[in-house]
């Protein structure tokens, strides 16, 4: 098998799930908690569109949070495995911070979940939904902390393999307009949250790292409170046709994590 620094670029014509209301009412999704009876589970339906995504690989450089709302970049993690729930909080998140504040500039970074990955076009939060989050988190000193630039970013890692199956794209923020973001209601237990869904536009333009490695990560900026930059990025697991039948199967760990310009 050809290493990854000597693959040609593979772009891959896919077919991704956009955002379709199957009713009139705002759209939510119930999370750990049953809907009231007679309500569905959640009311949100899928405009399944062909598009192509590109392949960056050989092209990494290129790409940067403020101008895309995504970026590539080389880290090797000492851990391998991510079977154990408190070596991944207590090692991995630590790593992880360092490389948030090495990327961004950041002075403070506050991981506050992973998660895996969902295969309908979203952002994990909505604007207001990001302030919200910041509050329920810091408590006290969240009116300090949202003075200064905060930003929401997701870390993506390969577990075990390289990516041949469901690959992560990611999507120019450059030809997302506002109409196409969908708020939905997250309806939890002792909370309620908010994400984006996104409608089908054909200016969005799709990127995705060849045989991704675990050596390599995806940032993908979910919110920035500053507007004259990229503020987030749609992205979505989507399926290649191409890849062998015999590869192995996608693992892989998603971090999510408020950074902020004052400690």
């Amino acid at each position: 098998m050809a290493t990854v620094s000597v693959l040609t670029p593979h772009d891959v014509p896919t077919t991704l799930n956009y955002f379709a209301p199957i009713n009139d009412d705002p759209p939510y999704r119930y999370i750990y908690v049953s809907p009231p009876e007679g309500k569905p589970e959640h009311n949100l339906g899928d405009d399944p569109r062909q598009v192509v995504v590109h392949d960056a690989r050989g092209r990494e450089d290129e790409f940067s949070l403020d101008v895309h709302g995504f970026q590539f970049a080389r880290h090797v993690s000492a851990e391998k495995e991510f079977a154990d729930e408190e070596a991944v909080t207590n090692g991995y998140y630590k790593e992880v911070e360092e490389l948030l504040k090495n990327v961004t500039g950041g002075k403070r970074v506050l991981i506050f979940d992973h998660t895996i990955r969902f295969e309908r076009v979203h952002i994990d939060q909505t604007y207001e939904a990001s302030i919200k989050r910041v509050r329920q988190l810091v408590g006290d000193d969240a009116d300090r902390l949202l003075k200064s630039r905060v930003r929401l970013i997701n870390v993506w890692r390969p577990i075990g393999n390289p990516v041949f199956h469901k690959p992560l794209a990611v999507s120019d923020w450059r030809g997302l307009h506002e109409k196409d973001l969908v708020p939905v209601r997250y309806l939890y237990p002792n909370r309620e949250g908010a994400t984006f869904s996104v409608r089908y536009n054909p200016e969005h333009t799709w990127w995705y790292l060849a045989q991704q490695t675990p050596e390599e990560v995806t940032l993908i900026k979910c919110y920035d409170s500053e507007t004259d930059r990229a503020r987030l990025t749609p992205h979505t697991a989507f399926w290649d046709q191409g890849s062998p039948t015999d590869a192995p199967h996608r693992q892989s760990i998603e971090i999510r994590a408020f950074i902020f310009d004052e400690e």
